[in-house]
């Protein structure tokens, strides 16, 4: 496996916590994107990246600068895959619309996204996250599902990790 990072955006601890799953999963670390810089983008393959969901379905706020970090590297050739945390009761129009966001930012980059996953198994309204059927990434609803995180979590790893 090449040198992977997981990168997250966290405002309640719930993003970083499952991060920190990821990364151990992996045997990698997670780094708050807050203490993201050029090196550390530019040492690593594979970018994890994961985000909570705000107001109107909105990214993170610690994400905006981290965004302007990935837009300035040269991510040709690296492997991204994203993750996002939201709540699909309370906010089921918006839901993990943060991880929509953060691959609109950074989907013209050149990196090649994996990880991608269905919609079956998820009640929800509405997701700027979701195209062609799909998520952009691993949707995770640990306030109203946590009893699903870790059997998502462990296929999405065991789907993304092929490409690692």
């Amino acid at each position: 496996m090449n040198k992977t990072i997981v990168i997250y955006g966290s405002s309640t601890g719930t993003c970083e916590a499952i991060a920190e799953k990821i990364a151990s999963k992996l045997g990698t670390e997670a780094i708050n994107v807050q203490d993201l810089t050029a090196n550390i983008i530019a040492e690593n393959q594979n970018l994890l990246l994961g985000t909570s969901t705000w107001g109107a379905g909105e990214l993170q706020d610690d994400w905006y600068d981290g965004v302007k970090l990935l837009k300035a590297a040269d991510l040709s050739g690296k492997v991204i895959a994203l993750f996002g945390c939201g709540d699909a009761e309370s906010y089921g129009d918006t839901f993990v619309g943060g991880m929509g966001e953060l691959y609109d930012a950074v989907k013209e980059s050149g990196a090649r996204f994996v990880g991608e996953t269905d919609t079956d198994g998820y009640t929800f309204d509405d997701s700027a996250a979701v195209r062609d059927g799909k998520f952009v990434g691993l949707p995770l609803d640990d306030v109203n599902e946590d009893d699903k995180t870790d059997g998502r979590i462990d296929a999405w790893i065991a789907a993304i990790s092929p490409n690692l």
